[in-house]
């Protein structure tokens, strides 16, 4: 049986969260775990505008409180002087995962050139892994689809809860050692 996991949502974006238009990103994100994940899932979810020191105390309340496993955030990873999710992320984190920022860009780069304006990052605080998304859904959907085969064993390396995918979606790796019975 599979571990039940907490994933905090967080959408960043000043006119979604004034009501300007309708959030996309948290939508595109359940939809996403709900194809993939076969673990039982409960979202936490916040949708705040570009706001550093708010951004800042929803990924630590997320972290800390909340307990969530895993935290994406969606938008902010530009270069306009607004996108700070990248740092206020580093800001609240304990380790820097460089890995998984190379990563996502190099996967976004197989779409579009503008990738390498991307300043996306991946860290943990605490057992909570923490990754920056773009902000539209397909751009969403393709990251996670390109980086989420290392995501569950990162969580084991935390001490997270032990992730599984359905297996006509992402096939995780994890090392044999760390493979539980069965899997």
């Amino acid at each position: 049986m599979n571990d039940a996991i907490r994933i905090g949502l967080v959408s960043i974006s000043d006119r979604a969260s004034s009501g300007v238009y309708e959030d996309r990103g948290l939508p595109a994100l359940e939809a996403w775990f709900a194809d993939v994940l076969t673990n039982p899932v409960q979202f936490v979810s916040r949708l705040i505008p570009d706001e550093q020191a708010l951004i800042e105390s929803t990924l630590i309340e997320l972290a800390d409180v909340d307990n969530c496993t895993l935290i994406l955030t969606t938008g902010g990873t530009g270069p306009a002087a607004r996108d700070v999710t990248p740092e206020a992320t580093l800001a609240v984190a304990h380790k820097v995962l460089p890995g998984f920022g190379e990563a996502m860009r190099a996967v976004s780069l197989q779409y579009v050139p503008t990738a390498i304006l991307s300043r996306q990052v991946g860290v943990t605080r605490g057992a909570s892994l923490i990754l920056n998304l773009p902000g539209q859904p397909k751009a969403i959907k393709e990251t996670l689809d390109g980086i989420f085969a290392a995501v569950p064993y990162c969580i084991d390396l935390i001490g997270g809860p032990y992730l599984d995918t359905r297996p006509d979606t992402i096939s995780v790796f994890r090392p044999k050692s760390a493979l539980r019975p069965g899997a």
